[in-house]
């Protein structure tokens, strides 16, 4: 027996003083509250009503026991109610700075298809942890090596003018001591300012022999981008993110960086749920290469001479 259900029959039936008064009172048929009332009164052992031709009166067993009911069923319409608006309130997510506007339209667009409602919150890496540390936010898509990584994003470097070669070496910003003006920078944005994609691009650059100078980290991703337009830096970026800025990208040689990212929610809870719901789309925003949680489709293209890093990076990218 489905206890809050007799007990809403019982309260309007009995508040209206008739079964078929009180039925249509309470959204349902009469047949349908006389059964209801029924099997209350054989779950609780006494009558609740005398039953006349017209009416249902209360006996002193139904009076008693409707003031307990009545709170049963608003008890039970407060706890469906915290429901609906708990299932409303939106999410509130931690997303990385680099996602451009109309991918973070995608994302929530793509959220409300599924009943998801989404509260974005961009930030660089380390807000976004301390975001998710602190439960400002429900979770947050955190950076992470590739080994912890759920989507990965290639990254390259962007020109204003086109390098020509496929593939792009970093030992080619050596200067030697005859070579006029200033060095050529590699700028870092704040989102690949983390350990597992600066430590091995420094490492090859005192290898290969390159001035400190000439890798830089980026505060203002603008005056970064402006050097790279108007000058001949060099942006380490996504083949998606070097799209929208109207440069040219290409995958670099060894070490190959990537942008690895994966969803932690406040409190070590799972986020699985959310994952497998929002995996697709969160790829589509993050500019992912790879497969997405809840994906079945794995991207074929190598990357290998930037033409196919292109295409694979942008199959997972917004379209318009």
């Amino acid at each position: 027996m489905d206890l809050v259900a007799a007990s809403r029959a019982f309260v309007s039936v009995g508040e209206h003083g008739s079964f078929t008064v009180g039925a249509a009172a309470a959204g349902m048929s009469q047949p349908v509250a006389s059964r209801r009332v029924a099997a209350l009164e054989e779950h609780v052992g006494e009558r609740l009503f005398e039953r006349t031709s017209r009416r249902a009166v209360l006996t002193s067993f139904g009076r008693d026991l409707l003031p307990s009911a009545r709170a049963l069923v608003r008890a039970a319409d407060v706890l469906l109610h915290e429901a609906e608006t708990a299932r409303r309130r939106p999410w509130r997510i931690a997303v990385p700075a680099v996602c451009g506007t109309v991918a973070l339209a995608r994302l929530v667009a793509d959220a409300r298809a599924l009943g998801i409602a989404l509260d974005l919150r961009a930030a660089p890496p380390a807000e976004r942890r301390d975001l998710v540390r602190t439960r400002q936010v429900r979770a947050a898509v955190l950076a992470v090596p590739s080994d912890e990584a759920v989507w990965s994003v290639p990254l390259g470097v962007a020109t204003a003018a086109d390098p020509g070669a496929r593939r792009f070496w970093l030992e080619s910003l050596r200067v030697g001591r005859t070579d006029p003006g200033p060095a050529r920078r590699l700028w870092i944005q704040p989102e690949d300012d983390v350990p597992h994609v600066r430590d091995p691009l420094v490492r090859l650059r005192d290898a290969a022999g390159l001035r400190p100078a000439q890798f830089a980290a980026a505060t203002d991703l603008t005056d970064a981008v402006a050097d790279v337009l108007y000058g001949d830096d060099l942006l380490l970026c996504s083949p998606v993110q070097a799209a929208e800025l109207g440069l040219h990208w290409r995958p670099t040689g060894e070490p190959a960086p990537a942008r690895g990212f994966a969803l932690s929610a406040a409190d070590g809870g799972d986020p699985a749920g959310t994952v497998s719901r929002l995996g697709r789309a969160l790829a589509r925003c993050l500019g992912a290469d790879g497969t997405s949680a809840g994906d079945t489709n794995t991207g074929t293209g190598t990357g290998g001479d930037g033409t196919d890093g292109q295409r694979k990076a942008g199959a997972c990218a917004p379209t318009h």
